[in-house]
């Protein structure tokens, strides 16, 4: 939980997911008071009525902000930010904005398919000649995109053998990954953990 006495704003889900600790990382970004609130997938709380209450497909994340109920971590991250630190959406940059929402799509893909992801780094490889992010010169939602699931590749064995290669990527990576809120955020992520079949 981020500095504060309010708890406004509740985040709903096992922080080993990459897809929870997506959403813990930009309310960490975001600098703002947050209420964590752990469930239990062994123990089905993600299907409890209280739960399907909030989302009916029994996932996770969901955020609570106010009145307002959001579920899929990209959602919930874009929402915290332009609400909190519009500046990482690349707001009030026409060229840094339409930068960051073409990662975005990318992401998707690397999502989907691992395969790809040779590819995906080779195209970051060649940006990162010519900007210090992503989508730009100042860290965006671009970049924390990709730290929760990285955090897990670059354990594995092909993470490094594909990145290590890649010297922007791999600078890249590891000035990403040692950002205040994303050392916190990686304390929740034990490497021995991996998605669960339930989150999004």
């Amino acid at each position: 939980m981020a500095d504060g006495t309010s708890t406004p704003v509740k985040l709903y889900g096992w922080a080993v997911s990459p897809f929870v600790a997506r959403a813990l990382l930009s309310l960490e970004e975001a600098g703002i008071d947050y209420e964590h609130v752990p469930m239990n997938p062994d123990a089905g709380d993600h299907r409890r009525p209280e739960h399907l209450a909030r989302n009916p497909f029994g996932q996770v994340p969901v955020l609570e902000d106010g009145d307002l109920t959001l579920f899929e971590s990209r959602a919930i991250a874009r929402h915290v930010l332009r609400k909190h630190k519009p500046e990482l959406l690349g707001v009030g940059d026409l060229e840094r904005s339409a930068a960051v929402d073409v990662v975005h799509v990318t992401r998707t893909v690397v999502d989907e398919n691992v395969g790809k992801l040779r590819a995906v780094l080779e195209v970051y490889e060649a940006r990162l000649g010519s900007h210090r992010y992503l989508a730009g010169h100042n860290v965006s939602l671009a970049d924390l995109n990709h730290f929760t699931l990285m955090h897990y590749f670059m354990s594995t064995e092909y993470g490094p053998a594909l990145v290590g290669p890649l010297l922007r990527v791999k600078e890249w990576w590891e000035e990403l990954s040692t950002r205040p809120a994303a050392r916190k955020v990686a304390t929740f992520m034990p490497l021995d953990f991996g998605a669960d079949k339930n989150e999004k």
